[in-house]
């Protein structure tokens, strides 16, 4: 399996000049996984070889502005490059629990009309991960009308055999989520690879006995 990494930022708080705010991407066969999506990523993806409408899973550690405020205009942008083809796989995104009422609201209050479908998958954190003071409960957001407009995804909570959460599996790799300590809930993504058996040759050993 193929594996590039690729920096687009690595500042933190707002971007300046010489460097953007956090963003990475992961570029496996011929998609692209962007890791945080700080105020500036799309113009640090131009000056990159990579391309943007390659972009097929987003993931974001925290909610903090430097992490997400460009989140909402990459999302408009991929959608301007989109057809309305209902048969376009969605972008999956994962982050944590409020993402998904942060990404509606700001496309239905800029009136974006996305023709970019978009899953949000939400992490639930537990109280342990910030300071109490800073813990904020948004499970109760968004009900019944707003609830209806938002974007589809799941809800995961914490798998307390694994003490992780489990967003994804293929037969290459699954992908993992785990709790972070910061002052607002986080998250790390684990990558793990799946074995893969090597091919024996039996012919080339069979010739010298």
């Amino acid at each position: 399996m193929s594996l590039e990494i690729t920096f687009l930022g690595t500042g933190s708080a707002f971007p300046c000049p010489s460097r953007g705010a956090s963003a990475l991407v992961l570029r496996r066969g011929g998609q692209c996984w962007l890791f945080d999506c700080g105020e500036g990523t799309q113009t640090q993806l131009m000056k990159s070889h990579l391309r943007a409408a390659k972009i097929t899973k987003i993931f974001i550690t925290h909610l903090h502005g430097d992490h997400i405020f460009g989140l909402p205009g990459l999302l408009c942008t991929l959608s301007l490059q989109r057809s309305p083809d209902a048969s376009v796989v969605p972008v999956d995104i994962y982050g944590p629990l409020g993402l998904r009422s942060f990404l509606w609201r700001s496309l239905e209050l800029s009136h974006c009309q996305s023709l970019l479908p978009y899953s949000v998958h939400e992490l639930v954190p537990t109280r342990d991960q910030c300071p109490p003071e800073e813990f904020r409960d948004f499970s109760g957001w968004d009900r019944g009308e707003g609830l209806a407009r938002a974007p589809p995804g799941r809800v995961l909570e914490l798998d307390a055999g694994t003490d992780s959460y489990l967003l994804l599996e293929d037969e290459e790799l699954s992908v993992r989520a785990f709790r972070l300590f910061h002052r607002v809930p986080s998250f790390g993504f684990v990558l793990e690879e799946k074995p893969r058996p090597g091919k024996l040759q039996v012919h080339v050993l069979e010739e010298p006995g």
